[in-house]
C-alpha cells in the first residue's frame, strides 16, 4: 500500500473566518452507501488495540448520531478507516461521494495516523527506557500532539470523529478488559477530555475522564465505586423521592418542569475530593438533581422556590445564565440541605441550555448541511455561521490554555506562521510557516543540518529548498562529514526561514574562520619557539605570562595580527645570556663587604653590578644576584622566572645581595614594568598618563594592544622605591574601564 502522506500533502492551516467554506452534502442514503462501500474493506481488518474495524466504525458512527451528527457524519466514519485500503483514497472516495467527503476522510486519517505513531514512538521509548527520539520527552510530545490537533481542524468534524472514535476505543477496552496500551488513556484524558470540555460536549467529555481514569487509577476509582454502590439504594430512593417532590410542587406553583436525577461521574467526584480536600461524604453532587424548564424567567422562579422550601448553602451558588462559562455553558446551579441537613445539588436550565450543556457544539452540528451553504457566509446561514466562529474560539481558547499563546482578539494568525511534520520515527517537529528540509534537519540536530545532502518528503525526494507543508513526513539524506553550503544562508535561494537554522549556519562559518585563524597562530607563535630554543615551554604558560587566559586565545590574537610577535621575544630572551660550566668564573674568598652602584654585595668587593631587565627590581624588592660571564652580578627580584631558571642550571652562582643604601635615600630612580588590563575606550592612555604625572613617575616606555575591545598596556615608570608603585597602581586601577594594573 503506498504511503498516505505520499498521496496527499495538502495544507492543514486554519483559516478563522471561512474555515469550512463546504460542508458535506446531504446525499440520499449517504450513511447506507458508506458502509457499504467500506464493508469489504473493514471486515476482517482490525485497529491496533485488536477491535474490529467496521465494528469501531459502527460504534463511532453510533456515538455521532447521539450528540447530533448528521448522516453524513456518520457516514465519513467509515470512509475515515477506508481509506488505509486504499491507493489512492482522495481520488476513488471523492469519484464516488464528492471531494468534500474526500477531504474530510483524508485530514480525520492524517490525524489518527499521527497520534497512533506518537503513542507508538512514547511507549516504545518509555519500554526501553531510552530518552525519545530528538531528545523530545513525553510531556513535549503531548503538547506537540495538542497543537497537531487544532493545526489540522480546520474542518471542525475532523474533531467530532477523533472526539468519538477515542470514546469507543476506551469503551472497547471497558467491555473486553484487555490491557490498555501506556499512553492511550493518558492521552484521552489529557488532550481528548480537555478539548471536549472546551467545545462543551459534556456527555462525552464526562464518560473519556471516568473510563481514562478507570485505567490509569483502578484502586482508586474501584474505592470510589464502592462507596458509591454502597448506600446506593438509599440515596437513589432518596432523590426520587425529592425529584417527585420538587416536579409535584413546581407544577403547582404554575412552573412547568422536568426534574431528573442526574447522574455520578467518578472523577469528578475524585477531583472535587482532592482539589478541595473533602471527604466522600463531602461532596455535594453525590445527590443532585437537574430540573428543565421551558424559559429564564422560569429558570429564576424554581430557583427562588427552591431556595424557600430548602436551606441555601450560599457560598455554594453559581448563576451561569448571567456570566456563562468560556464555552457558552449556561445553567443556575446551588447546593441546599433538606430536612436532614443532608445536602443536594440543584442545576436549573432551559432545554436549550440542557441541550448545548449535553452536547456543545453537536448541538449545532446537526450541522445545516443541506447543500454548499452551511458555514459559508451564506446570509440565510448567519446563525450557523456565527456558531462556528464561536467553536472556533473556543479551539483557539483551548489552544491558548494549553500552550500558554497569546493572540489577537479573533484569535487570527493563531496557526498561521507555524506548521507541524513527522520525522520517519513519528517524533512531531514544530517549525515556521514556509520552513525547507533544512530547516528541518536542523530542528532535529545541528550536526544533522550541518550534513544533510538532500531530502524526502512523503517519500518522494524534493529540493532542498521546497517548503514543507503540515503533516508531512520528512526524511534527510546526510553526509557522514561535511558542513553547510554559504547558499543556504542567501535569502533569494530559500534554503533557510529559521532563525535559529541560520544562526547555526553562520556559527559554523564563524568557527570555521576561527579554526584558520588561530591555526595560522599557532604555527606563528611555534616557529618563533622553535627560532628562539624554547620549544620545551608549556603553550598556556607562555599565554598566562603575556596575559592571556590560555593558548587559544594567544592564537587567535597572533593570527588575526592583532598581537605583535615581538612581545614573545621580549619575554623569551633574558637580558643576560646563560651561562654553562666551561663559562664558570670562580669567586673570590669572601673578604670585608662593600656597596657598588648602590647594592651591597655581601661576602665579594669590587665587583661590577647591573639590575636585570627581564624584572626590573626597585627598593625595596627582595633581591638575590647572579654571578654572569663578563658582566659581573646580575640582580634580580627573588621571584624572578628568569633567575629560576639559571639557578636550576647553574645554583653555585647564586650570591646574596642586598640593597646597600636605605631605600629611597640614594637619589637613584629605578625603571620597572607596569601591566594594565583594561576595556578599550577613547581617552584611556591619556587618563592613565596624568596618574603617573601627578605622582611625579616619569613614563620612559609603553606598550599597548587591543583585542577584542580589551585593552592589554604595559608602561615602563621610575620609581624611586617600590613600595609607593603599590599606591599609585591602586589609584590606575580606580579609573573608568581599568580591570586590572599590577607590576609585571
Amino acid at each position: 500500500m503506498k504511503s498516505l502522506y505520499a498521496e496527499h500533502s495538502a495544507s492543514a492551516t486554519p483559516q478563522v473566518i471561512a474555515a469550512t467554506a463546504d460542508n458535506l452534502p446531504e446525499q440520499a442514503g449517504a450513511l447506507a452507501r458508506a458502509r457499504a462501500f467500506a464493508e469489504p474493506l473493514l471486515a476482517t481488518q482490525t485497529l491496533d488495540t485488536g477491535e474490529n474495524v467496521l465494528l469501531h466504525a459502527d460504534a463511532v458512527a453510533a456515538i455521532l448520531r447521539t450528540i447530533g451528527g448528521s448522516e453524513a457524519m456518520q457516514a465519513a466514519s467509515y470512509l475515515v478507516y477506508a481509506c488505509d485500503h486504499l491507493n489512492k483514497p482522495h481520488e476513488v472516495i471523492a469519484k464516488a461521494f464528492g471531494d468534500n467527503f474526500a477531504d474530510l476522510a483524508l485530514e480525520t486519517t492524517k490525524l489518527v495516523r499521527l497520534q497512533r505513531m506518537a503513542r507508538v514512538t512514547q511507549n516504545s521509548a518509555s519500554h526501553s527506557g531510552n530518552a525519545a527520539p530528538m531528545a523530545q520527552t513525553a510531556a513535549a510530545q503531548t503538547e506537540s500532539v495538542r497543537k497537531m490537533l487544532l493545526a489540522f481542524s480546520k474542518d471542525l468534524r475532523v474533531v467530532m470523529l477523533r472526539l468519538a472514535s477515542r470514546l469507543q476505543t476506551l469503551r472497547h477496552f471497558a467491555a473486553t478488559k484487555l490491557p490498555v496500551p501506556p499512553g492511550l488513556a493518558s492521552e484521552a484524558l489529557q488532550v481528548f477530555a480537555p478539548l471536549a470540555n472546551r467545545l462543551g460536549i459534556w456527555e462525552v467529555k464526562w464518560e473519556i475522564e471516568d473510563l481514562s481514569f478507570r485505567f490509569l487509577e483502578p484502586d482508586t476509582y474501584k474505592q470510589v465505586a464502592k462507596l458509591l454502590d454502597e448506600k446506593r439504594a438509599e440515596r437513589e430512593a432518596s432523590v426520587e423521592r425529592l425529584r417527585q417532590q420538587l416536579a409535584d410542587e413546581l407544577s403547582a406553583q404554575g412552573i412547568q418542569a422536568t426534574v431528573q436525577g442526574r447522574p455520578k461521574h467518578i472523577y469528578s467526584i475524585v477531583k472535587k475530593m482532592r482539589g478541595k480536600s473533602l471527604g466522600f461524604d463531602q461532596v455535594y453532587d453525590i445527590r443532585a438533581l437537574r430540573i428543565v424548564v421551558p424559559t429564564v424567567p422560569d429558570c429564576y422562579a424554581a430557583l427562588s422556590w427552591v431556595h424557600s422550601q430548602f436551606v441555601p448553602v450560599t457560598e455554594e451558588f453559581d448563576d451561569y445564565i448571567a456570566r456563562p462559562k468560556p464555552n457558552g455553558y449556561q445553567s443556575l446551579h446551588t447546593v441546599v440541605r433538606d430536612a436532614g441537613a443532608q445536602p443536594i445539588e440543584v442545576q436549573i436550565r432551559t432545554q436549550a441550555m440542557h441541550d448545548h450543556a449535553e452536547h456543545g457544539v453537536a448541538a449545532h452540528w446537526a450541522y445545516k448541511e443541506a447543500g454548499a451553504k452551511g458555514y459559508g457566509g451564506s446570509v440565510t446561514a448567519a446563525g450557523e455561521y456565527d456558531a462556528k466562529i464561536a467553536v472556533l474560539r473556543q479551539l483557539l481558547a483551548w489552544e491558548r490554555d494549553l500552550s500558554g499563546a497569546h493572540a489577537g482578539g479573533d484569535g487570527a494568525g493563531m496557526f498561521e506562521d507555524r506548521i507541524y511534520v513527522l520525522t520517519p520515527d513519528a517524533a512531531i517537529v514544530e517549525l515556521p510557516q514556509g520552513a525547507t528540509a533544512v530547516d528541518f534537519a536542523y530542528s532535529v540536530h545541528t550536526n544533522l543540518g550541518h550534513r544533510c545532502r538532500g531530502a524526502k518528503v512523503d517519500g518522494a525526494m524534493v529540493p532542498l529548498n521546497t517548503p514543507l507543508k503540515n503533516g508531512q513526513t520528512v526524511e534527510v539524506t546526510a553526509v557522514k562529514e561535511g558542513g553547510p553550503s554559504r547558499d543556504w544562508l542567501n535569502p533569494e535561494l530559500g534554503y533557510l526561514v529559521s532563525h535559529r537554522a541560520r544562526a547555526k549556519v553562520r556559527a559554523w562559518f564563524n568557527v570555521l574562520a576561527m579554526g584558520e585563524t588561530m591555526a595560522k597562530g599557532r604555527e606563528a607563535v611555534e616557529k618563533l619557539l622553535q627560532r628562539e630554543g624554547k620549544t620545551a615551554i608549556k603553550l598556556d604558560d607562555l599565554a598566562s605570562q603575556l596575559g592571556f587566559n590560555n593558548a587559544d586565545a594567544l592564537f587567535e590574537v597572533v593570527g588575526k595580527d592583532e598581537f605583535s610577535l615581538r612581545n614573545i621575544e621580549m619575554l623569551l630572551r633574558p637580558p643576560e645570556p646563560a651561562t654553562t660550566q666551561d663559562d664558570y668564573m670562580p669567586l673570590k674568598k669572601p673578604r670585608a663587604a662593600g656597596s657598588k652602584g648602590g647594592v651591597l654585595v655581601v661576602g665579594i668587593d669590587s665587583l661590577m653590578t647591573q639590575l636585570a631587565k627581564c624584572c626590573k627590581p626597585a627598593p625595596p624588592d627582595l633581591i638575590s644576584g647572579f654571578v654572569t660571564r663578563g658582566k659581573g652580578v646580575s640582580v634580580h627580584r627573588s621571584d624572578c622566572s628568569n633567575l629560576r631558571n639559571m639557578v636550576n642550571r647553574s645554583g653555585d652562582r647564586l650570591i646574596e645581595v642586598e640593597w646597600g643604601v636605605p631605600q629611597g635615600k640614594d637619589g637613584n630612580v629605578y625603571p620597572v614594568d607596569v601591566a594594565v588590563e583594561a576595556h578599550d575606550r577613547q581617552g584611556l592612555l591619556r587618563d592613565i598618563s596624568e596618574v603617573f604625572a601627578k605622582e611625579k613617575m616619569n613614563v620612559i616606555g609603553v606598550q599597548t594592544q587591543s583585542v577584542k575591545g580589551t585593552a592589554w598596556m604595559t608602561f615602563t615608570v621610575e620609581v624611586a622605591e617600590s613600595g609607593r608603585l603599590a599606591r599609585v597602581l591602586k589609584i590606575v586601577g580606580e579609573l573608568g574601564g581599568v580591570r586590572s594594573a599590577r607590576r609585571r
